[in-house]
């Protein structure tokens, strides 16, 4: 699976470099042997996204750190 593609491949195969991204894969399109732009399935961005909303949430960072702290652990979820 290709995974970087200059602005020329892109311009002929852009339905492939498409489906490559849907699959997960972090597609790069080059100019001038540079990164220019990269494609990210909605999937994958929609992930993105959410670490960062938590990642910007003072309470979850504050229970992430005490759980590397060691002053909190994981229980076993309930049985429905």
């Amino acid at each position: 699976m290709k995974s970087t593609y200059t602005i020329r491949e892109l311009q002929r195969d852009t339905a492939s470099a498409v489906r490559n991204a849907e699959t997960g894969a972090l597609v790069t399109i080059t100019r001038h042997q540079k990164p220019a732009v990269h494609l990210i399935s909605d999937e994958r961005l929609g992930a993105l996204l959410e670490t960062l909303e938590l990642a910007g949430n003072p309470d979850f960072s504050a229970t992430v750190e005490n759980l590397k702290a060691g002053r909190i652990k994981f229980r076993a979820a309930a049985k429905l």
